[in-house]
């Protein structure tokens, strides 16, 4: 295993990548694990896996068997098997829509939306649908419109405790005369627990 370590956050150059597939860079990876608020042995679902880098983090902090990775592109249920292998964890990957995988999924503790194709309407209705009461539900948007459309959804949730993050990263990188730092996509982590 690669990671030994408690804490979230796994330096990107550690997994497997492909150009075609994203990952959620570490430092929001860091932000999204900890507003998820795992424990040892909750059930979750990462859906729109991508690369698996979240999902890789899920199941290292629950080390559980109940971890469902989701994702319509077969590159990156692929890439998700990868970095699960490189890292020694286990997941169940699912190959699909996440509107047509989510209801054949039992309950889980914790959600992670990292992609929804445009219809976050409807995951987040089947999504809240798969949580047990006091479950998290947490979303990573980039575009203002996603933002703008999750939070409409979940106003009509019902769920308590919403929560907004906004995080603008920039890494450092060296150049011949010193360090520049470069930045990042700025991302919003919208959190919520079902009551």
């Amino acid at each position: 295993m690669f990671w030994k370590h408690k804490t979230p956050g796994i330096p990107d150059e550690l997994f497997e990548t492909d150009q075609e597939i994203p990952i959620t860079k570490e430092e929001v990876r860091a932000i999204v694990v900890s507003k998820l608020r795992l424990n040892d042995g909750v059930a979750a679902i990462d859906i729109g896996c991508g690369s698996g880098s979240i999902t890789v983090e899920i199941c290292l902090q629950t080390k559980s068997n109940n971890v469902y990775a989701i994702d319509f592109n077969k590159k990156a249920i692929d890439l998700t098997k990868t970095n699960l292998a490189k890292f020694g964890v286990k997941a169940i990957t699912m190959l699909g829509k996440a509107e047509d995988v989510l209801p054949t999924l039992p309950k889980v503790d914790a959600i992670m939306i990292g992609g929804s194709w445009g219809n976050i309407h409807q995951i987040l209705n089947l999504a809240t649908d798969r949580l047990v009461k006091g479950g998290r539900i947490v979303i990573d948007t980039i575009l203002i419109e996603t933002t703008y459309k999750t939070l409409d959804a979940l106003q009509g949730l019902k769920l308590s405790g919403i929560d907004i993050t906004q995080a603008s990263i920039a890494k450092g990188r060296q150049v011949s005369t010193g360090t520049m730092m470069l930045a990042r996509n700025t991302v919003t982590i919208i959190s919520a627990t079902k009551p």
